[in-house]
């Protein structure tokens, strides 16, 4: 795609991303006129008439969660309805945009029609939607989670203060963890299955050699704090004169945080004594060059 259209997807979103928070949510923010749906029809769809959402982010659905949901369905009914649209070219189905875990749970339970709110959506905010409920899964892992804010903000161009206020976080708890995508890809494993929890990553991000870290706190079964602890150790004891002095902590923080705004892995140079240095962004591919270009000019707009 050229940079045009890159642009107009980033720009061209209907509602904004708490509208969309809306939808997932209903009940918590129904009461504002702000968010009124542009077309929102209740009523009870069959479910063989419903198709999932092919651009759907979460594939795998935990089978006992599954079952527990469904006896949940059978005894008490669905008590959030899905969120739909009508199937182009197809009057007579409608595809996922929000609820394809209860629409299996339903059928599981074999419930021949489900509630459902039809509305109209582009195939930018029916993408949008699913990241939104992702998010908020349960069981959700901290990369996954930090993966999710990375696409609203990648793909979207959503902020972290506009993620924040629309999903009821804070600033730094998303910055904190969209630094974690920014770890070697066996620690961001380690934090995937468990053996680390976002407590521990953060203390290894700014270390020298975080994969031997983080093998070292997994094998010792460290705390959090015994963790943050063996992480400051070395910078405290290591010297080395002949080597180039370390960086800051404030340098290393502002190259995190930065990092996790573009994306891309960034590093600051700075002349000690000085007040000039250099920064270097590194970028993967060329949607990377190219969402760094738009970033770079949009001041002159």
């Amino acid at each position: 795609r050229s940079m045009a259209e890159k642009k107009n997807e980033r720009r061209g979103l209907g509602r904004g991303l708490s509208a969309l928070m809306a939808d997932v949510a209903p009940a918590a923010t129904q009461a504002d006129p702000a968010q009124a749906p542009r077309v929102a029809v209740e009523s009870r769809i069959p479910v063989d008439r419903i198709d999932p959402n092919p651009t759907q982010p979460r594939r795998d659905f935990a089978e006992d969660d599954l079952r527990e949901l469904s006896e949940s369905i059978r005894e008490k009914g669905i008590i959030q309805p899905l969120i739909l649209r009508k199937k182009a070219g197809d009057s007579g189905r409608y595809e996922i945009v929000a609820g394809e875990r209860r629409w299996r749970a339903a059928q599981a339970a074999q419930l021949h029609e489900v509630p459902a709110i039809v509305r109209e959506y582009t195939d930018t905010e029916v993408l949008e939607v699913a990241i939104i409920e992702n998010i908020q899964r349960s069981d959700l892992n901290p990369i996954e989670e930090a993966a999710g804010y990375r696409q609203l903000m990648e793909r979207f161009g959503h902020t972290q203060e506009k993620i924040a206020e629309a999903l009821g976080k804070s600033r730094s708890h998303i910055a904190n963890l969209l630094r974690l995508l920014n770890l070697p890809d066996e620690v961001q494993r380690m934090i995937r299955e468990g053996a680390l929890t976002s407590g521990h990553a953060r203390a290894l991000i700014t270390t020298e050699d975080p994969v031997k870290l983080a093998r070292h706190v997994v094998a010792k079964g460290l705390s959090v704090r015994e963790t943050e602890k063996l992480a400051k150790k070395p910078a405290a004891e290591k010297k080395e004169p002949s080597q180039a002095p370390k960086k800051d902590a404030d340098t290393r923080a502002l190259e995190q945080d930065l990092s996790a705004a573009l994306g891309m892995q960034l590093r600051i140079d700075h002349k000690p004594g000085g007040e000039s240095g250099r920064m270097t962004i590194e970028y993967a591919d060329l949607d990377q060059l190219d969402r760094l270009c738009q970033a770079l000019s949009q001041g002159r707009e």
